[in-house]
């Protein structure tokens, strides 16, 4: 086995994980970029378009909206309806995570719907008791909603690789076990549950020497955790150890998706004694390496990006509009109805269903790109010049 094809895998999902007064999470961090590069892309291609620059701020601001509330609905309804029905107020923490990019795709196209057939006019926000109405049905000049839909797609496929790079920083949507041997460790909540005990100062995971998967595809390692000074011999150790660490990490179910404990290992865990006084416990542990099935679909997202914005800017002057939107929903969630076959299921339900939701939900959208391109002639807006 290569060295380098098994990873551990363990980052903080903030930036700045040891300043208290700054909370940036990577994954907030890829979704503002993802609007923020794609507002400057989409400015170049209203500009090589000819259509008017400013537009560019107004579709930026339904993007973001429709992105989020689309989003989280998506989740709730797709995924969580019980436990959000239940108490309606937990659909706005937004904080606590919970987004669906079936959700977040189907409020996009919404709102693009608004966008081109609708204007909205600002200075009347404040003066709704006149008798008029704020949204003002009128066709957006020389951007039906295919033409607008095909630029999107564009930056949405950028936007959904940094999105997922995100999820990969959170080591969140992990895939299956490989069972080779080969993939990625993510150790993060491991991590997290042996730092916060009692008496434990520091955790990292290292290597043995030499790791060599078992039958099921599990690489030894080994977790170094470094004490407190109040832990100041080796009896103190041993009583850590045996009475708290490894009851919490042959316990705990969930720790179970990325750890196995050895049962072939004569010793479970060896002492060290460090400077200063100090003792720390290597404590060996199986890993299981995964798919990192966020690193898939962002590398894809990464590549669609290319080849939408390669096509854009050769044919754009003679495509026909639907052309780029159709080959987007193809290939996306094409290729998100394959990854799924790698990833685990997010919600308990999904258990029972020989699809899962990601994969259901797919389906109409592919169907959709074949049919859209199958009858582009029939769907050329005839008011658009």
């Amino acid at each position: 086995m290569d060295i380098l094809s098994f990873i551990i895998w363990a980052p903080e999902p903030e930036i700045f994980p040891n300043i208290d007064w700054i909370k940036v999470r990577w994954y907030g961090l890829m979704f503002a970029m993802g609007f923020i590069i794609s507002q400057q892309i989409m400015y170049y291609i209203y500009r090589k378009d000819g259509r008017p620059e400013k537009d560019v701020d107004v579709l930026t601001i339904y993007m973001i909206i429709a992105t989020i509330l689309g989003a989280r609905l998506g989740h709730v309804l797709f995924y969580e309806p019980d436990k959000y029905l239940a108490n309606p107020l937990n659909i706005l923490k937004i904080w606590e995570g919970g987004l669906a990019s079936h959700g977040g795709a189907f409020g996009i196209l919404t709102a693009l719907y608004l966008y081109t057939n609708y204007h909205i006019d600002l200075s009347k926000i404040y003066s709704p008791f006149k008798g008029k109405w704020i949204w003002k049905k009128k066709k957006r000049e020389k951007q039906s909603f295919l033409w607008v839909v095909d630029r999107v797609v564009i930056v949405v496929a950028l936007t959904g690789c940094l999105i997922r790079l995100g999820n990969f920083m959170n080591s969140e949507i992990i895939g299956k076990p490989t069972q080779d041997g080969n993939g990625v460790f993510f150790a993060h909540d491991v991590k997290e549950v042996m730092k916060h005990q009692n008496y434990v100062k520091e955790v990292s995971i290292g290597k043995t020497e030499n790791p060599k998967p078992d039958e099921q595809g599990r690489i030894p390692v080994y977790l170094q955790v470094e004490f407190t000074p109040q832990v100041n011999n080796q009896d103190a150790v041993l009583q850590v150890v045996e009475s708290r660490l490894l009851p919490i990490l042959k316990r705990y179910d969930y720790l179970h998706e990325h750890i196995a404990m050895p049962e072939n290992l004569k010793d479970e865990y060896n002492i060290v004694e460090l400077p200063r006084g100090l003792f720390r416990a290597d404590i060996f542990v199986l890993a299981i390496p995964r798919h990192p099935a966020q690193l898939y679909e962002s590398i894809s997202s990464f590549l669609l990006f290319v080849l939408l914005f390669l096509l854009w800017l050769r044919y754009r002057k003679t495509m026909k509009e639907g052309w780029i939107f159709g080959i987007f929903l193809i290939i996306l969630f094409g290729l998100r109805f394959l990854y799924e076959f790698l990833k685990e299921n997010q919600v308990a339900f999904e258990e029972t269903l020989p699809l899962n939701m990601g994969q259901w939900l797919s389906v109409p959208l592919i169907l959709a790109g074949v049919f859209i391109l199958l009858n582009l002639n029939k769907l050329q807006p005839k008011d658009v010049k």
